[in-house]
């Protein structure tokens, strides 16, 4: 099987160890549900190994070394040819740290740093223990339980008829505020819904790191709805949510 075209460079990294511990569980919870990736990780991983082994690295004859410590070093006069004039370089040095540290340091904000929230979060909750606080198929059980928990009445529909089942929901954190998280299934994949208060913003639906993201907002309530599963089939449990919401009433 294929792997996933967005998620290669993570396999890679992860082989490599030059993933941060974010990234790591990302990739660890993908692997899991993708047989494709699983298989590819399992070959770069072989890869790895046998790159390491003894016999397999290429030592640079004699010779060789011989002819590059035989080779003229440049002239003073070559090497200081191409060097920038003393009363410019201090300054470009300075410029050229100074944008470096903007690359390099500048934290995700807005709209960008909420759906690496959102795809961090979604992640954390498929560990062991970290889905479910009220776990239940019956929407009348899970609405009431967010009670006294968040200062609103979450949209609880029931979907199962149409394929996503309705399994529990939990409290999480998303952008600084409490947050419902409402749980759907979708075949084995789970797909995480969250509802938090916030001023309206344009809907937005897009892949985020190999997970289908599809956000929209209602009445003062601002909604999310992430899973692994085809972005298609995402934005289906949208309006499918959306459309028995407004039915229901809250």
């Amino acid at each position: 099987m294929v792997a996933c075209a967005d998620q290669e460079l993570l396999l890679g990294g992860l082989v490599d160890n030059e993933l941060d511990a974010a990234n790591v569980a990302m990739v660890e919870a993908h692997v899991l549900r993708c047989e494709g990736c699983r298989e590819e990780l399992e070959r770069l991983q072989a890869l790895h190994n046998l790159m390491r082994s003894d016999g397999v690295r290429h030592a640079a004859p004699d010779s060789l070394r011989q002819r590059i410590g035989a080779m003229p070093e440049l002239s003073p006069r070559a090497a200081n040819e191409n060097r920038l004039p003393a009363w410019l370089a201090p300054g470009l040095g300075g410029a050229i740290a100074a944008s470096l540290a903007m690359v390099t340091f500048l934290p995700a904000t807005g709209q960008a740093a909420l759906e690496q929230q959102l795809v961090s979060s979604h992640v954390r909750s498929l560990q062991p223990g970290h889905l479910i606080d009220v776990q239940t198929a019956n929407q009348h059980v899970v609405k009431p339980w967010f009670n006294g928990k968040v200062d609103f009445a979450p949209p609880v529909p029931d979907l199962s008829d149409r394929g996503f089942p309705l399994v529990g929901g939990r409290l999480d954190s998303i952008d600084g505020k409490t947050a419902a998280a409402i749980v759907y299934k979708r075949r084995l994949h789970t797909v995480n819904v969250y509802v938090w208060r916030a001023s309206a913003a344009r809907g937005r639906n897009k892949v985020e790191n190999g997970f289908a993201l599809d956000q929209w907002s209602t009445d003062g309530l601002r909604f999310a709805a992430i899973s692994d599963i085809p972005s298609a089939e995402l934005r289906q449990f949208e309006n499918l949510y959306r459309q028995r919401s407004d039915t229901a009433g809250r």
